[in-house]
């Protein structure tokens, strides 16, 4: 029970302590920073479009793809890489994601999507995770880009412009992902 009330027994030596502070506090601290740098770090280099195209069956894939479509080339000279379009701008929402993205690299890993025949095999599935994601968030990374107050409808066919008018989209519970499938990359077979 002495260990517990005598005070004398929890005082930390004076050797341990740098400009008044505990000096296993300064180390909790700076390896704090280290790691959240190194985090934060990661997250960024697997952000980029080259980090996404590093495995062959993307680039051989969808990379060939999106590289063909108006995203990647477009007639306003701003186009849209990889995560624009599959990776959340907001920091919660991006974490969750890339969780999710670790299940792709355990796939290619285990051999699922190892080759493009693969990949293909494989494509259906994954587009309807993607597709499925894209309508929960109302296609929140389409929305990155193209914001309802910048739409210029008188631009668009009438078919497009009735397509587009939100409260027509509000009311049939429709977003982006509902007509604009296959925008960037081909369509799974079936």
């Amino acid at each position: 029970m002495k260990l517990f009330t005598n005070p004398k027994l929890w005082r930390i030596p004076k050797k341990w302590y740098l400009f008044g502070i505990p000096l296993g506090a300064l180390m909790f601290f700076v390896f704090g920073i280290i790691f959240w740098g190194g985090f934060n770090t990661a997250l960024e280099v697997t952000n980029t479009e080259a980090f996404c195209i590093s495995c062959h069956e993307m680039e051989q894939t969808v990379y060939k793809e999106y590289i063909e479509s108006p995203h990647y080339n477009p007639v306003s000279g701003v186009s849209a890489s990889c995560p624009d379009c599959h990776v959340p701008r907001d920091y919660i929402p991006k974490l969750a994601r890339k969780v999710a993205a670790s299940a792709e690299l355990w796939h290619k890993l285990l051999g699922t999507i190892d080759t493009p025949e693969k990949f293909e095999k494989h494509r259906g599935k994954m587009a309807e995770r993607v597709w499925a994601k894209m309508k929960a968030t109302d296609s929140r990374e389409c929305r990155n880009c193209h914001t309802e107050a910048r739409m210029n409808l008188e631009k668009q066919s009438k078919r497009a412009r009735k397509k587009h008018d939100i409260a027509y989209m509000r009311e049939k519970d429709k977003t982006c992902i509902d007509c604009h499938k296959g925008i960037a990359h081909n369509m799974p077979e079936n």
